[in-house]
């Protein structure tokens, strides 16, 4: 299957894009974290107005996504894995056992019998820049990327929305669309996560992100 990039935007386009969608970014990767709250309540706390009747848990984790979309969608200093640590610290701030850095530990799923080895906190890096050094699209090295690091959980908390936030961090400004999985596709990405988790086959879903997860503008 070819993974052709689907859009080239330029950079602005692709910045003002993301930026006119904050809402909905946040909205869709806090359903990665099963976050109640509505789209129009979304948009209350990120507009940094109350909201009744939302655990305040749930507040603190849409405020700290839309910080860390912010951060997505504005920096421009090239990408390194210092950059999906401090994407992890703003993200996992409040549910980490130790935000912003790579695990020491054993973690679980709680739905899968899959157990994900340590991290060689020095062999990260080459990891990740094997990834991205493929003689592959840029579309398909960063659903590579995104399928790496989310089953491998190279952080104690929050891998799902830093393995997103961190591609979109470099698709954004390539112009080449965001990926993201929306609430009407949550259950098909779940099911397609699971046996991901187990066999460590990745290409239906890696498939699956791509015919459906990839939005951006067409340019004249």
């Amino acid at each position: 299957m070819s993974y052709e990039n689907k859009f080239q935007m330029t950079e602005k386009s692709a910045r003002f894009f993301a930026k006119k969608n904050l809402v909905n970014l946040v909205y869709a990767t806090s359903k990665l974290e099963n976050v109640q709250a509505t789209l129009a309540q979304t948009q209350t706390i990120v507009d940094g107005l109350s909201v009744s009747g939302i655990p305040t848990g749930e507040i603190i984790t849409i405020v700290n996504l839309k910080r860390a979309w912010q951060l997505v969608i504005a920096n421009e200093a090239p990408y390194s894995l210092a950059i999906s640590n401090r994407i992890n610290a703003i993200a996992a701030q409040d549910d980490s056992l130790d935000p912003g850095n790579i695990r020491t530990g054993n973690v679980m799923f709680d739905d899968t019998s899959y157990v994900p080895s340590i991290p060689d906190i020095d062999k990260v890096p080459e990891l990740i820049s094997g990834v991205l050094t493929q003689d592959k699209s840029l579309t398909e090295r960063l659903l590579d990327l995104l399928l790496v690091m989310m089953r491998d959980q190279l952080y104690w908390d929050g891998n799902k929305r830093t393995a997103f936030l961190t591609v979109n961090y470099i698709a954004i400004p390539a112009g080449i669309g965001i990926i993201t999985v929306n609430e009407e596709q949550l259950e098909t990405f779940n099911n397609l996560l699971a046996p991901f988790y187990e066999t460590g086959n990745g290409q239906k879903l890696k498939m699956w992100l791509y015919d459906n997860c990839i939005r951006g503008m067409k340019l004249n």
